[in-house]
């Protein structure tokens, strides 16, 4: 089935995935090499983030949680919650002295009439209505409910009341639903019916939904949508919106003391006296917490600021901070970078910033680009290096270790030399780093038309470059034995190892393709892996260095090659563990000296039968250690091999120098090194 995209004219908001994803795997290499994980490379990426080769800068999970704490630290000092009584109360203050200033009009006014009776009249009315101001509660529910029944001598301060108490109906409203107050202009009878039809028709649709039938979530938003300026497309966003809005309410209420709170439950009961109206909202708040059981929990927030904030600003800095919350726990620990697609980026860029909504966009994408590249797949529900990927890290550690080599100037390192010990094989392939540039410009230009059509000029790209394959004329024949004993992951040199082992195996794959490349690992046992394998192994955790096992593994796999053969051995430690006559393996380290001595002696038997071979053995010390030191000796003054003390940072110095060496000197028809 073919694909269908959508393209739209580039407007300049779009954001493109403009770190490349090669470089980004390039980032990976390592690590991947270290542990063998590709699914645990991608989280340590996502953690420390990545730089292009132009210097900018994707931010990593660890950034992006800082910045998160500093943005709620920032809503913590902003303001305090409890200005949403104060708000309330100013207000009321005000409605009561322009109340307590009509009342003083009203008697002066009766007095300057010369009718004593109607000031009489005015002065007890006064008084009374003075009296009543007075003993008004300080709790804010108490003197909102006195004012409820008190006859107002200004038709101002009346008027100002009403307008308060309809504000606050709305805003107790928008616990539940957000921005109710754009579909009702004012709480009239009429509106709050409407409302009333609203909620019934929410729950009766919740209700649906919880009994497995059709929501009739569109007939839902045609009658209400009015209610829901953000306009949600599904039944579950729908829901979401909700949760959130009554979430933030919630947290608000947190936030408070026990008595403001209290005071505001006893607003809300007298605010919204409509008995239908406090069912379906209690049946909505039930609705709600079965669908979201989590829902109202919480202990608030202990906002530090010295202003005071409104409800509309306290409500919102509830919502902006349990968005923060959120987006902390996505961040914290991610499945995989796709799950990082669930945040709401607009949300990120307005309380982060631009640059971490592009970083969390970039990392969202990961997985996709790396498979869209061709590094990665999904095999078996398991992400795993695909072929090319292999590819690509072996000449990234060939390139690696080449540009040290540079550095240090340690001998040639590329033959680009063409003539005698080649000869032309007539085959051509694509292209590779390390490999000669005995370019078929016909083939070239081939693929340049192929790709780029006909005519003039003909633009070449990297990928049309095809070459000449030549064949050395001595073949060799090596086995790679890497040390996977638990040493070498603990002291950091199990990474560098696989580094030389792919880098060699990319070396022979693009200049050498006529060589064999064989692999061991040995621990407790030695056994074979393929080159496929050699990026994702990992070790066994089990005790024991077995080169005599991997020895005479080795062997035998170089039986059925020809050409010169030789094996690479690359170790941490001296041989602790050999296989008994029986076949079965025994790790003799704390057997003591004799048992000790039978190791030495059998892994020596088996160095002398890969003498008898022609095999040479030449070894990559990674630790100084004297007993190891000893051995190696012992074992090269019988084979004829070589001998390097190395460590971690120049190990791929040495064995690619030595391979080198030796290849040229067995091409020209020289002598093997002894």
């Amino acid at each position: 089935m073919t694909g269908r995209y959508t393209y739209s004219r580039w407007d300049g908001t779009q954001t493109g995935f403009d770190i490349e994803a090669s470089d980004l795997f390039d980032e990976m290499s390592d690590d991947l090499l270290q542990n063998g994980d590709l699914r645990g490379a991608l989280r340590r990426l996502m953690e420390r983030g990545a730089t292009d080769p132009n210097g900018e800068r994707m931010q990593g999970l660890r950034e992006m949680r800082q910045k998160l704490r500093e943005a709620r630290q920032e809503l913590l000092d902003k303001g305090d919650p409890n200005g949403v009584f104060q708000e309330i109360a100013d207000a009321l203050n005000d409605i009561i002295d322009e109340e307590r200033h009509a009342v003083e009009q009203s008697v002066m006014d009766a007095e300057k009439s010369g009718d004593e009776r109607r000031a009489e009249n005015a002065r007890n009315a006064a008084m009374d209505r003075n009296f009543r101001m007075d003993m008004l509660p300080d709790d804010l529910a108490g003197k909102v409910r006195e004012l409820q029944s008190y006859d107002f001598e200004s038709a101002e301060a009346q008027q100002r009341f009403e307008e308060l108490m309809d504000k606050l109906r709305d805003q107790l409203m928008q616990q539940n639903f957000e921005k109710v107050s754009s579909a009702m202009k004012n709480t009239s009878p009429e509106d709050m019916q409407r409302m009333k039809e609203m909620m019934k028709a929410l729950n009766a649709m919740i209700e649906r939904h919880n009994n497995g039938e059709d929501e009739k979530f569109d007939e839902f938003m045609q009658q209400h949508g009015e209610f829901f300026p953000e306009n949600p497309q599904t039944f579950d966003e729908l829901m979401e919106q909700i949760a959130k809005q009554m979430q933030a309410a919630q947290d608000m209420l947190n936030s408070m003391s026990p008595e403001q709170r209290a005071q505001l439950q006893e607003l809300s009961q007298m605010l919204m006296q409509d008995s239908d109206m406090q069912d379906e909202m209690n049946q909505l708040s039930q609705n709600m917490m079965q669908m979201f059981p989590g829902l109202g929990q919480g202990e608030g927030y202990e906002m530090q600021g010295q202003d005071p904030m409104g409800f509309d600003q306290a409500m919102q800095a509830m919502k902006d901070l349990a968005e923060l919350d959120r987006l902390e726990q996505l961040m914290n620990n991610p499945a995989s970078p796709q799950q990082l697609a669930e945040a709401d980026m607009d949300r990120v860029r307005e309380l982060m910033g631009d640059d971490v909504a592009r970083s969390m966009e970039k990392l969202a994408k990961l997985v996709k680009e790396l498979e869209r590249e061709g590094l990665i797949h999904q095999k078996e529900g398991r992400l795993e290096v695909t072929p090319k990927g292999m590819r690509k890290i072996g000449s990234k550690s060939l390139r690696d270790l080449f540009s040290n080599l540079s550095k240090d100037k340690q001998g040639q390192h590329q033959q680009n030399r063409f003539g005698q010990g080649h000869e032309r094989t007539y085959e051509t392939k694509q292209y590779e780093y390390g490999d000669p540039f005995n370019l078929d410009l016909q083939r070239t230009i081939r693929n340049a038309l192929r790709r780029g059509g006909q005519g003039t000029p003909v633009k070449l790209s990297p990928e049309d470059f095809e070459i000449e394959q030549t064949e050395h004329l001595t073949r060799s024949s090596t086995v790679l034995m890497l040390d996977a004993s638990y040493s070498m992951v603990r002291d950091g040199r199990w990474g560098p190892a696989k580094k030389v082992a792919v880098a060699l195996q990319s070396l022979m794959s693009s200049q050498y393709p006529r060589d064999y490349l064989g692999v061991l690992m040995f621990g407790h046992v030695a056994w074979e892996i393929k080159a496929d394998e050699l990026v994702e192994a990992s070790l066994t955790g089990m005790q024991g260095t077995n080169m005599h096992h991997a020895l005479g593994q080795a062997r035998k796999m170089l039986s059925r090659q020809t050409g010169n053969k030789q094996i690479i051995m690359i170790t941490d430690g001296e041989p602790t563990a050999h296989i008994t006559p029986q076949g079965d393996p025994w790790f003799t380290y704390f057997d003591g000296y004799e048992a000790q001595q039978l190791t030495v002696e059998a892994t020596l038997r088996e160095a002398m039968r890969c003498t008898k071979d022609n095999i040479r053995i030449n070894t990559f010390m990674l630790d100084p250690d004297q007993y190891l030191q000893r051995f190696v000796e012992q074992m090269t003054a019988m084979n004829g091999g070589r001998a390097f003390m190395t460590n971690s940072d120049n190990l791929g110095d040495y064995v690619l120098v030595d391979f080198l060496d030796n290849k040229r000197r067995t091409s020209r028809g020289g002598s093997r090194a002894s």
